[in-house]
């Protein structure tokens, strides 16, 4: 099983299709130097983060954490599947100060609580929409990865009005493409505990640039958190929706960034999913997975901020 999993995930499925304005970014190497200096800034760990608890309408006890400018333009950082916000240490010290950066635990994932229902993208959405408001924020830019970035397009969708931006990576249209149901089909055969070892060639599967080993071990160490029940239900609420007919109707500026050696979406999903959205840019790093903000985070991080600059104009 294990072996079926690397081979599945690391598979680079490349693919064609029409373009919105895409910028493919050259090689490089592996950014060693600054991959090992941001998780010097943060200790390894995400230590520069303020960490808090909030009790949501939802019913979700929400884990989040935070940093920047109280009165900094909002950016709310969205996980992947079975991950937590230490999917972004790598990112939070690069990341200039003048923003209130929050990053979310979603339900059953990190330290949130683990309801025993109701995993849709729907329900993500409706949290990260009640975490804005238990924090007083009418307007937010949201940052999602994976899962995360199909909450983003979900709250996108359901409540526009909450969204300055969105950046999407490592996405597409839908999730439920061939990879994923292979995937899927695995994972609902795991059972409590599950093997760390399956745990660790999943996270490092998806990566194709090398990465920090301490990162890879909190990545691990995050995604051992997450039951069983909980890696199903997540799993089949993100296969269950289909964005591609409603994509039109997000009209908020959106940087897509992806990998052209994602092994879960592919460089036609990406480049669909960038020409489906009115008012999107896809900015495709070479030699790249899934998890574009690890593997290159100075340069993810550059151009976000130029995002945030230029099309999403904030103040």
């Amino acid at each position: 099983m294990k072996a079926h999993l690397c081979w599945l995930l690391a598979a680079t499925l490349l693919g064609a299709c029409g373009g919105a304005d895409e910028t493919a970014l050259p090689s490089a190497g592996s950014d060693a130097a600054v991959l090992e200096e941001a998780l010097r800034e943060t200790g390894g760990g995400g230590t520069g983060w303020r960490e808090g608890f909030v009790q949501l309408t939802t019913g979700v006890r929400m884990h989040y954490v935070e940093q920047g400018r109280q009165d900094g333009p909002v950016l709310v950082l969205l996980h992947g599947y079975t991950d937590s916000f230490h999917s972004f240490d790598l990112d939070s010290a690069l990341l200039p100060s003048r923003y209130h950066v929050y990053a979310l635990d979603l339900r059953g994932h990190g330290d949130s609580s683990r309801p025993t229902c109701c995993y849709s993208q729907s329900n993500l959405a409706a949290d990260v929409v009640a975490f804005l408001n238990s924090r007083g924020v009418s307007q937010a830019v949201l940052v999602g990865h994976s899962m995360g970035s199909f909450i983003a397009q979900q709250v996108a969708l359901e409540s526009p009005q909450r969204v300055r931006g969105l950046v999407l990576v490592g996405s597409a249209p839908t999730a439920n493409n061939a990879v994923i149901r292979e995937l899927k089909a695995t994972v609902d055969t795991l059972q409590d505990p599950i093997d760390p070892a399956f745990v660790r060639d999943f996270q490092a599967s998806t990566f194709y640039r090398p990465i920090p080993p301490a990162f890879l071990d909190t990545a691990v160490s995050e995604s051992l958190k997450v039951p069983a029940r909980v890696w199903k239900a997540a799993l089949a609420g993100l296969a269950a929706e289909n964005h591609a007919s409603q994509l039109w109707r997000i009209q908020a500026p959106v940087l897509v960034v992806g990998g052209d050696r994602d092994g879960i979406f592919s460089v036609g999903e990406q480049r669909a999913l960038a020409h489906a959205l009115p008012n999107a840019r896809l900015a495709l790093y070479a030699d790249t997975g899934h998890a574009p903000h690890v593997e290159l985070p100075q340069r993810f991080v550059n151009d976000v901020v130029a995002f945030l600059q230029g099309p999403c104009a904030l103040p």
